[in-house]
This record gives C-alpha cells, sequence and structure tokens, in this order.
C-alpha cells in the first residue's frame, strides 16, 4: 500500500518519496528532511486510513 523511494547517490543530495494508495504524496531533498520523512512514513502505517480500515477483519 505504502512505498518508500530513496535515492542517495554517493557526493549528491539524497532525496526520498513517500507514496500510499490513500494518496500521500511527499517527498524530501537533504539529509535532515529524508530522515524526517523516512520516520514520518512508518509513522504512517499506524495512521493510514487504508490500514486501519481493515483492522480486525479476518482473511478470506
Amino acid at each position: 500500500m505504502a512505498w518508500l523511494h530513496i535515492c542517495a547517490p554517493r557526493g549528491t543530495t539524497p532525496i526520498a518519496t513517500s507514496k500510499c494508495l490513500c494518496g500521500r504524496d511527499r517527498s524530501a531533498a537533504g539529509r535532515r528532511k529524508v530522515l524526517a520523512l523516512i520516520a514520518d512514513h512508518e509513522a504512517h502505517k499506524d495512521t493510514c486510513p487504508l490500514r486501519s480500515s481493515q483492522e480486525g477483519r479476518t482473511a478470506a
């Protein structure tokens, strides 16, 4: 459901993109902002409306 893409070649500014099927689409450039986006992406797993609506459901 959610994707995190990080690109950090040696000697360049790292960039990252966080996307989710719920419509989330965020990006960051620079080490500090990329690290913050990674943490935010992880936290999104607990707050995503698509994921939370499926909690408690059993597999078919």
